[in-house]
């Protein structure tokens, strides 16, 4: 695949935006709801410095048309198992932020053997783990939003390069009944394998305790990790100070806490 590319996969029924640019171990960006991969701004650049970053635009968002499905977490990771399958990547490692890390999170859980290291951003294993505001907005997006929001950030950037852009009230309505539906992810999450970086802010729209009992079910912070650090798990817990969910995605210090976990050698 040449350095700086980019495309529409015919997956699952529509035609899946991607972006990639650099070369080295596969990483597919995963971005967060209403938005699209440019989202993550410079801090793409600064992973494709060392890897192969393939950006995606989920589905009906951004450069991807809406179509007649339902959006689902479910729906979603298997378009990004079938991409990796498509573009032909071996074991690429996931980079989820807010939604995105949902689809990240159960691409973990449905497609664990596809993918390689998985970092989670701002993400939570079920509806519980947002605060009680972010719960009730969620439930509220809707068509009847649509006017309102067209002076935010988000409509802004859907409009610059969305194909349908009288599609905008159409994903609210997509988004409102997703993201306000209940799930619970827990006893999954305790089956996946593959090594996961947990990483929030301290003022971030995902509870804290929540964040940390994620960790807990994935193995990490029950037992001492020993002077050698022979007791660790594999998994990685980072909590970023005076950080919130709508500034985290976009921080150097992103990269420089995940990279070093994902250039770890592969578990």
């Amino acid at each position: 695949m040449d350095k700086k590319s980019s495309g529409l996969a015919p997956i699952n029924g529509q035609e899946l935006y991607y972006d990639v640019r650099g070369t080295g171990r596969p990483l597919i960006v995963l971005h967060g709801g209403l938005g699209a991969h440019d989202m993550f701004g410079p801090i793409l650049d600064q992973l494709a410095a060392t890897r192969q970053v393939i950006g995606v635009d989920l589905q009906g968002h951004g450069r991807t048309a809406n179509t007649d499905r339902p959006m689902s977490y479910e729906a979603m990771a298997d378009d990004i198992a079938k991409l990796a399958a498509y573009l032909k990547l071996d074991k690429p490692d996931l980079f989820g932020y807010s939604m995105g890390g949902g689809v990240a999170l159960r691409a973990a859980i449905d497609h664990g053997e596809a993918f390689g290291r998985i970092v989670l951003v701002s993400t939570p294993y079920g509806q519980s783990g947002w605060t009680e505001a972010n719960r009730q907005g969620m439930g509220q997006l809707g068509a009847a939003a649509a006017e309102a929001m067209k002076n935010t950030p988000m409509y802004q950037l859907y409009a610059a390069i969305a194909p349908r852009v009288e599609d905008w009230p159409v994903l609210l309505t997509k988004m409102g009944q997703f993201m306000g539906s209940d799930y619970d992810w827990s006893e999954e999450v305790k089956t996946i394998t593959n090594p996961v970086m947990l990483v929030v802010g301290d003022a971030d729209s995902v509870r804290l305790a929540h964040t940390a009992h994620f960790f807990e079910l994935l193995g990490g912070g029950i037992a001492d990790g020993g002077w050698d650090g022979s007791g660790m798990t594999r998994h990685r817990l980072a909590v970023l100070p005076g950080v919130t969910h709508y500034q985290i995605f976009m921080l150097p210090e992103m990269v420089e806490l995940s990279l070093p976990f994902l250039d770890a050698k592969q578990a």
